[in-house]
C-alpha cells in the first residue's frame, strides 16, 4: 500500500486507510496473571459490581476460587447466567469458536444481552495469541476490539516467578494495567513496582486487596473512548512514561535530515525485555514504514512483544494508527482528526532482546535503500 498518490473524489483527497471503527465494536478485556495471583478473585469482585451486569465472561475452567456460587441458571452446555445478570461460559477447544458462538447466541436472544466480554486465561497462558486473534482475525475483529489487558501480580511470589518463568514476564510486558495483589503480606512492595515499571513503563500499576477495584479504574485502555466518542492517544500510548524516566525507558527523535537528536532517560533493563519510544519529527513515507515493520516482523517477530504507534504520513490529512503483537498487526487505520497539536509520529516498542539501536539501524538502512 502506498500513500504517494491518494485517490480523489470531487477534487478532495481520500485516505488510503480505512477509518477506525473500534467505537462500534464490542470491547474485550483480557485478565491474565501467573498461577495463584488472584485472577478469579478479581473476577468474583467485578461480576458483583452493578456496572458490570451487562458483561460476558469467558474462563478456561471454574477457577481456583469457584464462580459456582454465583450461578443461578445454566442455559446450555458450557453457558450459564450469573446472579449478577452476567453471562459466563468456559472456553471450548478454540477461543474463536467460543467468541463467535457467544455473539450468535446473544443475537438470537438465547442469552441476556451484553456490552463487553472479559476473558480469563490460565496461569501459565501466553496472552499473545488472544491479542493477535482480536487484532487481526477478520471473523472476530469485525465485531470485537481489544480494550484492556489486565495482569494480576502476586506480590509474595512475583520476584521468584519473574526470575524463573518467562510466561510471567510476558504477562507483565503485554499489560495495560498491572494489579499487585497480596501487597499486605510483603514488606517492600515499592521494589516490586519499580521492577514492573522497568519491564513495562506504559502500564498503570494499582494495588488491590481481595480483587476490590472500581471497573472504571480498570478498563478503558483502548485508543478510542466509545462513551465520549473521542480519541485518547495520551492514555493509549502513555508516551510520558517513556520520555520522563519511566522505569529506564528511552526516547529517540529522528529528523528528516542529516543527523538526529538522542535523549537517554535511564538505564538498561535488568532482563532481556526492554521498552522504548521512537519519535519522528517529519512526515513519513508509508511504504518505507511498512517495509521496515514487515522486515522487523519477519526476522524478529517472536521478540516484538507489543508495538503501538501513531503516524504522520505523507499524503494523509489525519494520523494513522498501528498496533501489533509479535508478527501479527492490526490493519492500519486512520483517525478522524489529530487529537492535539503534536504532529510527530510516535511508536512505542516492548521487545525481548531488541534494542532501540537495532530498530533504528534497520530504519536507517530501509530509508537509505528507498
Amino acid at each position: 500500500m502506498s500513500s504517494d498518490k491518494n485517490k480523489t473524489v470531487g477534487g478532495r483527497a481520500m485516505s488510503l486507510f480505512e477509518s477506525d471503527k473500534s467505537a462500534r465494536r464490542l470491547p474485550v478485556s483480557l485478565i491474565t496473571g501467573f498461577l495463584g495471583s488472584g485472577k478469579t478473585t478479581l473476577l468474583n469482585h467485578l461480576l458483583r459490581h452493578d456496572d458490570m451486569s451487562d458483561s460476558a465472561v469467558i474462563i478456561n475452567e471454574y477457577g481456583e476460587i469457584s464462580l459456582d456460587h454465583l450461578l443461578v441458571e445454566r442455559v446450555e452446555g458450557e453457558v450459564a447466567v450469573l446472579a449478577s445478570g452476567c453471562v459466563c461460559c468456559t472456553i471450548r477447544s478454540d477461543l474463536e469458536e467460543t467468541l463467535r458462538a457467544l455473539l450468535v447466541r446473544r443475537d438470537r436472544g438465547e442469552v441476556p444481552p451484553f456490552r463487553r466480554i472479559l476473558i480469563e486465561t490460565t496461569g501459565l497462558a501466553d496472552p499473545a495469541p488472544i491479542l493477535q486473534l482480536l487484532l487481526n482475525n477478520p471473523l472476530v475483529s469485525h465485531f470485537l476490539r481489544l480494550d484492556t489487558v489486565v495482569t494480576t501480580v502476586d506480590a509474595v511470589n512475583a520476584a521468584h516467578q519473574l526470575d524463573r518463568q518467562y510466561e510471567a514476564v510476558k504477562q507483565v510486558a503485554l499489560a495495560d494495567r498491572l494489579l499487585v495483589t497480596k501487597s499486605d503480606m510483603v514488606n517492600d512492595v515499592a521494589a516490586l513496582e519499580q521492577r514492573l515499571r522497568r519491564l513495562n513503563p506504559g502500564a498503570r500499576i494499582e494495588r488491590v486487596s481481595h480483587g476490590a477495584i472500581d471497573p472504571a479504574d480498570l478498563f478503558g485502555a483502548a485508543l478510542i473512548d466509545p462513551e465520549k466518542k473521542a480519541v485518547d492517544v495520551a492514555r493509549w500510548l502513555n508516551e510520558h512514561a517513556f520520555t520522563e524516566g519511566g522505569g529506564g525507558a528511552h526516547e529517540h527523535h529522528v529528523h528528516d535530515h542529516a543527523g538526529h537528536g538522542h535523549h537517554d532517560h535511564g538505564h538498561a533493563h535488568e532482563s532481556s525485555v526492554t521498552s522504548f519510544m521512537i519519535a519522528f519529527d517529519e512526515p513519513l513515507d508509508w511504504m518505507t514504514v511498512s517495509d521496515w515493520l514487515a522486515y522487523l516482523r519477519k526476522v524478529r517477530g517472536e521478540d516484538l512483544l507489543r508495538v503501538k504507534g501513531i503516524l504522520n504520513l505523507h499524503g494523509e490529512a489525519t494520523p494513522v494508527v498501528i498496533h501489533g503483537v509479535h508478527h501479527v498487526f492490526h490493519p492500519p487505520v486512520a483517525l478522524p482528526a489529530w487529537p492535539g497539536t503534536d504532529r510527530r509520529s510516535r511508536i512505542v516498542f516492548i521487545t525481548r532482546g531488541i534494542t532501540r539501536d537495532d530498530v533504528l539501524a534497520l530504519w536507517e538502512a530501509g530509508r537509505a535503500a528507498a
